[in-house]
């Protein structure tokens, strides 16, 4: 026999069965909604570039890594603390073949970064690593362009200096210079590695006054 179910206890039990699944759904709405949009890959040349590291929004890309077409990247940095951009080749990679089609180890670069971070910046440097976490030596062939002395594919359009180092760690500090608050600076350089790698890093690093 079966037993009858007294009115007043169902609807209690369905109204508080539909309250708790109202308040899941709302709970894992709002995470939802905290969580950082995943990281998007851009492509230009024979390489995909990504914030997938965190700290850092890349907003576009195009051009072909060449000299008269460089990869030109822009992006927003969000604090005034290092950030990793990512690189990979996605072509073929044969050393100093034709550039533009294949990933050569001949990468020409430019930076167009916008400053979110609410912090001035007085120095930025860049640090090339082949290893994350572990900066690139001058021995593993990854450098911006060490086999040149004199620089002439490094600019930038609010530093009027720079100090390049390629042992024990490739670095390119640029200086006298500021990017205020929502301002944006553009960098340029040249990247090569004698024997390419599927995967690098550039580290960027802003730098806000001391005191």
């Amino acid at each position: 026999m079966r037993r009858a179910c007294a009115p007043g206890l169902s609807t209690s039990f369905r109204r508080a069965w539909l309250g708790a699944a109202a308040g899941f759904w709302a709970i894992a709405s709002a995470a939802s909604a905290q969580e950082p949009p995943p990281p998007k890959f851009w492509f230009a040349g024979p390489y995909s570039f990504s914030d997938e590291l965190g700290g850092f929004r890349i907003t576009g890309a195009e051009g072909f890594g060449i000299k008269d077409e460089p990869v030109v990247l822009t992006q927003e940095l969000q604090s005034a603390s290092p950030v990793t951009l990512v690189i990979r080749a996605v072509g073929p990679i044969r050393p100093f073949a034709r550039p533009g089609s294949w990933a050569n180890g001949i990468l020409h670069l430019r930076l167009v970064v916008r400053n979110a971070s609410g912090l001035g910046w007085v120095e930025f440097e860049l640090e090339l690593q082949e290893l994350l976490g572990e900066p690139s030596v001058f021995g593993d062939g990854l450098s911006f362009d060490q086999r040149q002395a004199d620089g002439e594919n490094i600019l930038s359009s609010n530093f009027a200096s720079y100090n390049r180092d390629f042992e024990p760690y490739d670095r390119l500090l640029f200086q006298e210079g500021k990017v205020d608050p929502l301002g944006t600076a553009e960098f340029g350089f040249l990247v090569t590695d004698f024997t390419p790698r599927r995967t690098f890093y550039l580290v960027l690093d802003p730098r806000i006054p001391s005191s």
